[in-house]
């Protein structure tokens, strides 16, 4: 196993504090090796470490809390050598270490806004505070939708088919039918995506709570000013409202290059820069002038994956037209005016909401503000799909006080960059503007390690490039065509050498369709950049990249990205994601190079460079500087069996190599991580808590001595928990990178947080919750 060195180490934390001890710790911890320069000493926590079913070094040297059942019921087990564990009982609940206890906050349904007909939409991600004159007791929280899932619905899409005969959760939590695909009911999809705003304030008990029917509490949501629609002149013009809801005129509006070459100009609406509503926000980020930037992430539809607009455009930045069977198609949502970065001012009713076209139209993960006074706004963010790119926005004027809202004028106008990763540690960012040379990576350079082993990529290293009429027999405009391993030396010249002048007729028709530009001039497709994140003491970029694997949109450079399991050992190293970092050659952020290094490998403990987690995704810093992080495993490996009735077990073969995802399976449920960056336990992977089964934790954001997470999916694609226990032996890593077998049992469905409430609907909800811990420390701080 690779050994990574001291100075690397140092490099990698900059000015943390933990550079006396850091390397040897991180050699044991995150790397699943020994050092054999330093023995590794791991100090007492300030909390009992969760006990997860698979391996990890710090059971070794520290006591962890195994949860027995829901309501913080279990056992604390003592350290020891042997971290194998031959039986796990999954506890469907937020199981946090037995010093903390874990709320409900708000949840899918509440009607806590001053219109009784609203309620908490679902799928609850990322989540902002911005406190009340700065306070951290009082203020608004902003909470994401992402999308719709069974068991809300019947209709989801890609509910399984066995589930056809089983309750969903529509009628018992809000009293509505959503069982039959009509107008609706996708227009109750469509209300459940976007975001909510409420008032929370922290009690006597010294847990937050709403505050129900505050005036300024209120949804922004996928079809917000749909009533706009009657103005429009095409067919559309009396879709105005769904159900038993009329439309409003709460529309957005777009800043930037395409709001005004493509909204303004060449989309089909009619309506201009005006746009009706925000859907398919997945992460975000908090402004230092209290603003919310919201991230629409999987705006493409299809006919399968309905509730959805169009992704292809034309030269022009317009739709290609309507994707057939989509909710673009049903309300007349062009695409062209989704997939973008949202700005909300969550105290200010009056600020209406914008669509920022300088940052890019692409599927956004998050995104990261870099604000310093005298300086340029420098935005960095991430395209969530398998070869989607790393993206900075520099702005043309400058910071004068990062407190400023007037800062919010900054988005408006820039340079928006695309990363180019090269094999050495270094990189540049590549200008997308409408002069960009184009320089397309060949799929055989991106695909080279996976050659090097197998003499076959998977998918052949497919790229996806605009399509346009004749280049690589290409007979019409619009959409993209794949280059591959198999086509790349006759279809590639064709998009050499040019410009993308020749392929877009305006700076907003480049910024539309961002992901395909970026792969023209040369962007480093990569592997599902979910987070990105500053730390505030050094400046660095830390990145999530959640998952190696390529897929139809993309394959992640593999000469920078592990993309499969190269190597028939059992331990050979996995595939899933990785934690990396860009540090910048300029002081302020705004300059054209930089450095990268990768400080995590995902995968078992006891495989090959494996960090003991996998699929890391949402990150955060807490106020001491440590690294949080959650994973988000896919719901269809969770505990190694699949979703829908009958939970079939997935196949989990540390001897196979290739595409190896359902490895994943062993680490259970999606989980949290504490990664101290000073003192003793520097580096060290802590497991802090794990959540309710086929969940996926997101939004970690801390307020004072309490940790806000939102509880995404409890429950999704399967039965609604009525007690059947799905069981199976699972193999797994131990330390040491040998095999051995545990049996695994998790309940079939999940009923959090009704278990945990006695609610009598009996259903899994999503939901935001607080953790705090159960005595507070003199210094008020969450760990």
């Amino acid at each position: 196993m690779s050994k990574i060195t001291r100075r690397q180490l140092l490099i990698f934390f900059g000015s943390s504090a933990a550079t006396t001890v850091l390397a040897p710790q991180l050699t044991q911890t995150l790397f699943g090796i020994n050092s054999t320069s330093t023995e590794a000493v791991v100090g007492p926590l300030s909390f009992t470490p969760l006990r997860l079913p698979h391996p990890l070094p710090i059971y070794r040297e520290l006591p962890s809390f195994m949860a027995m059942a829901p309501g913080g019921q279990g056992t604390v087990m003592a350290a020891s050598q042997d971290t194998r564990l031959t039986s796990y009982s999954v506890v469907d609940d937020m199981v946090v270490p037995p010093e903390y206890e874990r709320y409900v906050i708000v949840r899918w349904g509440d009607r806590v806004f001053p219109d009784p007909a609203d309620y908490f939409g679902y799928n609850n991600d990322y989540t902002g505070f911005v406190g009340l004159g700065g306070s951290n007791d009082d203020g608004y929280l902003w909470v994401n939708h992402e999308y719709v899932s069974f068991p809300m619905s019947k209709a989801a899409p890609d509910t399984p088919s066995d589930l056809a005969s089983f309750p969903a959760t529509d009628r018992a939590v809000l009293g509505i039918d959503l069982s039959v695909k009509n107008r609706d009911t996708l227009g109750e999809f469509l209300y459940n995506l976007g975001g909510s705003i409420v008032r929370i304030t922290k009690q006597a008990n010294g847990r937050f709570g709403v505050i129900a029917g505050d005036s300024l509490n209120r949804r922004i949501h996928g079809l917000s000013g749909l009533g706009i629609n009657s103005q429009r002149s095409d067919t559309y013009k009396d879709v105005t409202s769904w159900g038993s809801r009329q439309g409003d005129d709460n529309y957005l509006i777009g800043t930037g290059p395409a709001a005004t070459q493509v909204f303004a100009q060449v989309n089909t609406d009619g309506l201009g820069n005006r746009i009706i509503g925000t859907a398919y926000n997945c992460s975000g980020g908090t402004s230092p002038w209290g603003t919310i930037l919201s991230a629409e992430e999987n705006f493409q539809g299809s006919e399968a994956f309905f509730v959805g607009v169009q992704e292809n455009i034309k030269p022009n930045g317009g739709q290609t037209g309507y994707a057939k069977g989509t909710i673009g198609e049903e309300f007349g949502l062009v695409g062209e005016k989704y997939g973008w970065m949202v700005e909300v001012d969550p105290q200010d009713p009056s600020f209406r909401p914008r669509k920022h076209t300088w940052l890019g139209r692409f599927r956004h993960e998050n995104v990261a503000i870099r604000a310093e006074a005298g300086r340029r706004l420098v935005v960095y963010m991430g395209d969530d799909r398998r070869g989607g790119h790393t993206w900075k926005f520099v702005s043309n004027g400058s910071v004068t006080n990062p407190a400023d809202k007037t800062n919010s004028r900054l988005f408006e106008d820039g340079v928006l960059y695309v990363a180019q990763y090269n094999r050495n540690g270094t990189g540049r960012w590549l200008p997308l503007t409408i002069n960009s040379q184009t320089n397309p990576v060949r799929p055989s350079k991106v695909g080279e390690a996976e050659l090097a082993s197998f003499g076959k990529a998977q998918r052949d290293a497919a790229t996806r490039f605009p399509k346009r009429a004749g280049i690589a027999g290409q007979t019409e405009d619009g959409g993209s065509f794949v280059v591959d391993t198999t086509n790349e030396a006759t279809a590639l010249p064709g998009y050499q050498n040019k410009t993308l002048a020749d392929f877009y007729s305006s700076q907003g028709a480049v910024l539309v369709d961002a992901f395909l530009a970026a792969n023209l001039i040369g962007g480093t497709p990569t592997a599902r950049p979910e987070d990105l994140e500053v730390n505030p003491t050094t400046k660095e970029v830390f990145i999530a990249y959640t998952d190696g694997a390529p897929g139809s949109d993309g394959y992640p450079d593999s000469r920078i990205f592990n993309v499969a399991k190269y190597g028939s050992a059992v331990n050979s190293n996995q595939q899933s994601g990785g934690l990396y970092k860009i540090i910048e050659d300029s002081p302020d952020g705004a300059g054209l190079t930089f450095r990268w290094q990768r400080l995590a490998q995902g995968g078992e403990a006891g495989a090959a460079d494996g960090a003991g987690f996998a699929n890391v995704d949402n990150l955060a810093f807490d106020p001491q500087g440590n690294v949080w992080g959650v994973t988000d495993m896919s719901t269809s490996t969770h505990n190694g069996f699949d979703v829908g009735a009958t939970g079939e077990p997935t196949t989990i073969d540390h001897n196979k190599t290739g595409n190896v995802s359902d490895i994943t399976g062993v680490f259970g449920n999606n989980w949290l991580f504490y990664t101290p960056t000073s003192g003793p336990n520097a580096g060290t992977v802590v497991p802090f808590a794990y959540g309710p089964n086929r969940c996926e934790l997101t939004g970690p954001t801390f307020i004072g001595d309490t940790l806000l997470l939102a509880v995404q999916h409890p429950g999704e694609d399967c039965p609604i928990d009525d007690g059947t226990v799905l069981s199976r032996q699972i193999e797994m890593l131990d330390l040491n990178g040998a095999l051995f077998n545990q049996a695994r049992s998790v309940a079939r469905g999940s009923l959090w947080p009704s278990n945990i409430e006695n609610d009598r609907r009996r259903s899994p909800m999503p939901s935001v919750i607080g953790i705090r811990r159960v005595r507070s420390t003199p210094t008020g701080q969450f760990v």
